[in-house]
C-alpha cells in the first residue's frame, strides 16, 4: 500500500466524521445552552433522512432544494418539540428528560415506519457527483469532497454565529447564567427554542446528507444517537469544536481501525471513548465541573 491509499483513506474517514458532526454538533448545542440530554436526538437524524426522500420525491435532481427543505422543517419541529414537550420539563429532575426523549425517539421511530414503510429507503447521487474524481490517480467519491466542503461551512457558521453575533453571545450567556439573562430583558425561553430548533435541524440536515450514501431505515436513530452520544463524549458535552474533534478522531479510528483489525472496527470508538472517559472525564476539549466548597 503506497501513500496515496492512505491519503484516500484519511479523507474517506473525514468524510464519515461529517456526518457525525452534523449528527453530534446540535446534541452538544442542546446540552450546553439548555442542559437537556436529548435521547431522541438520533431520531431527528433518521427523519432527515426520510423527509429529503419525501421532498425531493426520490429523484436525485430534487436534492438540492430538499437539503433546503429538511434543514427548514428540522427547525420547525424542533422548535414546537421544545415548545411544547421539552419547556414543562426544565424544572423537572434529569430522569424525566431522559424518558421523555426516549419515549419522544420510538414515537418518531414508529411514525416514520407507519408512513414509509419498514423497508430500505434509498437515494440516488446528484447528477453532479456521480463520477468519481482522481486524486493521486486513484478515482475517489466526489461527494464525500461535498460532505467536507458542507461541514466546514457550517462549522465556521456556527463559530461565527456563536462568537459574533448578539443572538449567539446570549446563547453563551445562558449556559452560564440564566437568571441574570432574563433580569437584562432577555427572553431566554425564546432563546431556548432557537437553540433546540438549530440543533434538530442540523441532525435533520446530517441524515439527508448521509442518505445519498446510506439507504435509511426505521432502525438508524438508535444507532445514530449511539454514535452522537460517544462523539460529545469524546469532544465535552457542550463544545461545539469538541464536537468537531469527537467527529474527526471516530471517523479516522473507523477508517485506519477497519484496516488493521476489520473484525475489531466496531470495538474501537467505544474502546476510544471508555480511554477519554479514564482519562479526562469531561472530554478533550470540556470543562471540568467546578467544585463547590
Amino acid at each position: 500500500m503506497d501513500l496515496s491509499f492512505y491519503l484516500l483513506q484519511f479523507l474517506t474517514g473525514l468524510a464519515y466524521a461529517s456526518t457525525l458532526f452534523l449528527l453530534a454538533v446540535g446534541l452538544s448545542l442542546i446540552f450546553g445552552a439548555m442542559g437537556i440530554v436529548n435521547f431522541a436526538h438520533g431520531s431527528f437524524y433518521m427523519l432527515g433522512a426520510y423527509l429529503l426522500f419525501a421532498f425531493a420525491r426520490g429523484q436525485a435532481e430534487g436534492f438540492w432544494g430538499g437539503l433546503l427543505e429538511v434543514l427548514a422543517a428540522g427547525m420547525v419541529v424542533g422548535a414546537l418539540v421544545e415548545r411544547f414537550l421539552i419547556r414543562p420539563m426544565y424544572r423537572r429532575p434529569e430522569e424525566h428528560q431522559i424518558l421523555l426523549t426516549y419515549a419522544l425517539l420510538l414515537m418518531i421511530e414508529d411514525l416514520v415506519r407507519f408512513v414509509f414503510g419498514a423497508g430500505y429507503r434509498s437515494f440516488p447521487l446528484p447528477q453532479v457527483f456521480a463520477s468519481p474524481i482522481l486524486l493521486a490517480g486513484t478515482p475517489f467519491p466526489s461527494y464525500y469532497l461535498f460532505l467536507l466542503g458542507l461541514v466546514a461551512v457550517v462549522a465556521l457558521s456556527l463559530w461565527f454565529f456563536l462568537y459574533w453575533t448578539r443572538l449567539g453571545t446570549w446563547i453563551r450567556a445562558a449556559t452560564q447564567d440564566r437568571e441574570m439573562l432574563e433580569a437584562l430583558g432577555v427572553n431566554v425561553s425564546l432563546i431556548y427554542t432557537a437553540v433546540f430548533g438549530g440543533g434538530i435541524a442540523l441532525a435533520a440536515l446530517g441524515g439527508a446528507a448521509l442518505l445519498p450514501l446510506q439507504a435509511a431505515t426505521p432502525g438508524m436513530a438508535v444507532d445514530a444517537v449511539i454514535n452522537a452520544f460517544i462523539v460529545v463524549v469524546i469532544g465535552g458535552l457542550g463544545n461545539v469544536w469538541g464536537a468537531l474533534l469527537g467527529a474527526v478522531l471516530i471517523g479516522l479510528v473507523q477508517a485506519f481501525g477497519i484496516l488493521m483489525a476489520p473484525e475489531m472496527a466496531m470495538v474501537f470508538p467505544f474502546a476510544l471513548m471508555a480511554l477519554v472517559l479514564l482519562l479526562r472525564p469531561w472530554g478533550l476539549l470540556g470543562r471540568p465541573p467546578a467544585v463547590r466548597t
